[in-house]
């Protein structure tokens, strides 16, 4: 999959680490995006649900859910749970974002790209 070899080229991230970062990320995006947006980003990721699936369970769900009981103050941070249980440290989110964000754009153009971009603030 293409994402996959973006993110394991750019970042030095093994594939399983790759598949479940991107995994969490997306997840995160999909709690957070209504039915619509979310068909509209899954379009520009053939294979989205199967990265889904290899998230981490538990790498953001309760995490994310306390911080949006907080005011929203979990966003990505929310993240780092899962991403720890990957063997990566949380400040590779940030290095996740950049890569998953350009190639939903080249797939997608930019109205993907910042519908997923405002799901992930």
């Amino acid at each position: 999959m293409e994402l996959i070899e973006n993110l394991t080229k750019q970042l030095g991230v093994s594939e399983t680490q790759a598949q479940g970062g991107a995994g969490l990320i997306l997840k995160q995006a999909r709690e957070k995006l209504g039915g619509e947006d979310f068909v509209k980003v899954s379009s520009a990721i053939p294979g989205i649900e199967g990265l889904i699936s290899a998230a981490p369970a538990g790498g953001g769900g309760m995490l994310s859910g306390l911080g949006k009981t907080l005011g929203g103050a979990g966003g990505l941070a929310g993240l780092a749970g899962g991403f720890s249980q990957l063997g990566l440290d949380s400040s590779m989110i940030g290095k996740f974002l950049p890569v998953i964000l350009s190639f939903v754009q080249s797939k997608g153009g930019d109205g993907v790209k910042s519908i997923l971009e405002k799901a992930l603030r």
